[in-house]
């Protein structure tokens, strides 16, 4: 989710920040851990139009891959931005880009460059250039970060995808199913009115009496319907609503499980690449903490960052405070006795992801067929309980 910040630092003074975070507290830290003092902070009131239209701004793996490029054919870093800087057309791209430009061109180290330029950079871009600076190869650095990137939006995009169909296939059934409930039934209803309730089945009797409502009050119906909407789409784009949903969705068991398991996936990639980066450990775990949004995960995270302060081995406080599964932790404990930790939670995090994909794929399965049986079911009763009178009527006349 977006967030709006009014912020303080020196020497930038007052700044307007558009940060993305979890919830507004992760949002106030994030920007915290840049060096600013947070004035005022709120939800931003366009943000579901950036993620309708992604294009309309400026996109960090975009960004990213093109540096690289110009890095990779041999460009110089302060060429490299100035060339981005000059090519860029969307007015928000020209003023980050100029703006990271003129930092570079100042003589600031490119980490120190990407975080002056107020919510354009998220901090794991910002650690993973910093911690490459040391060893002067930011082109490989650039190549962790996309390969992250890439990885963490595939998992999100089947999801996505996996959940189309769904919703598509829920949008038509509910659309025909209001055609006929608010135009077809009324009229049915007029046709039956000179035969009588009493030579109607009880159930076509209740769709006439709808059907007899829905024509006399269609306007207020109409009405209460659209007013409905806008209600509902209203409280879905509140972030207490989603809070709440969220948190009932969690005491599902099967579902809030799979949920756990994303956030530890996303989590465990997140502290990999950083590890693989040169970031220090505990460091890590600091920046990745927003990532976990479960109360319970997010408390187990800092016991277990205290405990592995004081000398804790991180498998026993992974398993200890549910920050791994029984495989995950196994994993870490060959990744701390061959000394390749990032390497073990790479592992662990591609583990995550494949059991998630199979959970998805399985569900797919299972769930479009069960819908498409019960908006046909839905469809079809409402169909025969209107055509019924008409086929006693005629076994009648018989």
């Amino acid at each position: 989710m977006r967030f709006d910040l009014k912020a303080y630092r020196e020497p930038d003074g007052v700044t307007s920040l558009a940060l993305d975070a979890a919830d507004l507290p992760s949002a106030r830290r994030q920007a915290e851990t840049q060096g600013y003092r947070v004035l005022s902070a709120q939800a931003a009131g366009r943000s579901s139009l950036r993620r309708l239209f992604p294009g309309s701004g400026f996109s960090v793996s975009l960004f990213g891959q093109e540096l690289l490029a110009l890095l990779d054919a041999g460009m110089s870093l302060v060429e490299a931005v100035a060339i981005l800087a000059a090519k860029a057309r969307h007015p928000e791209a020209k003023r980050i880009l100029g703006e990271l430009r003129r930092l570079v061109c100042e003589g600031r180290t490119f980490s120190k460059s990407l975080a002056a330029v107020p919510g354009a950079f998220p901090a794991l871009l910002v650690a993973t250039v910093r911690a490459s600076e040391q060893t002067g190869n930011l082109p490989e650095a650039l190549r962790r970060y996309l390969a992250y990137h890439k990885q963490l939006n595939g998992l999100r995009d089947r999801v996505v995808s996996a959940s189309v169909y769904p919703l598509v296939l829920t949008g038509v059934g509910a659309f025909v199913v209001l055609f006929l409930l608010g135009y077809v039934v009324p009229r049915f209803s007029k046709v039956y009115e000179d035969i009588g309730e009493t030579h109607l089945p009880l159930l076509s009797r209740f769709l006439m009496h709808w059907g007899k409502a829905a024509g006399d009050h269609a306007f207020a119906l109409g009405l209460g319907f659209v007013a409905l909407a806008a209600g509902l789409v209203y409280a879905l784009t509140r972030p207490g609503t989603r809070a709440t949903i969220e948190r009932h969705l969690w005491r599902l068991p099967a579902v809030g499980e799979q949920l756990r398991v994303y956030q530890l996936a996303r989590f465990t990639r997140t502290v990999a690449m950083l590890l693989k980066g040169g970031v220090p450990l505990v460091f890590a775990l600091d920046m990745t903490g927003e990532l976990l949004r479960q109360p319970a995960l997010q408390s187990g995270l800092d016991a277990a960052r205290n405990t592995i302060r004081e000398g804790r081995a991180v498998s026993d406080a992974f398993g200890a405070y549910g920050l791994a599964t029984d495989v995950g932790i196994r994993l870490l404990v060959v990744g701390e006795r061959s000394g390749e930790l990032g390497e073990a939670m790479e592992r662990i995090a591609g583990f995550y992801d494949d059991e998630i994909a199979r959970n998805v794929e399985w569900f797919s399965r299972l769930f479009e067929p069960a819908l498409m049986l019960l908006i046909g079911l839905l469809i079809g009763g409402i169909v025969i309980l209107m055509y019924l009178p008409i086929f006693e009527l005629a076994s009648s006349i018989q």
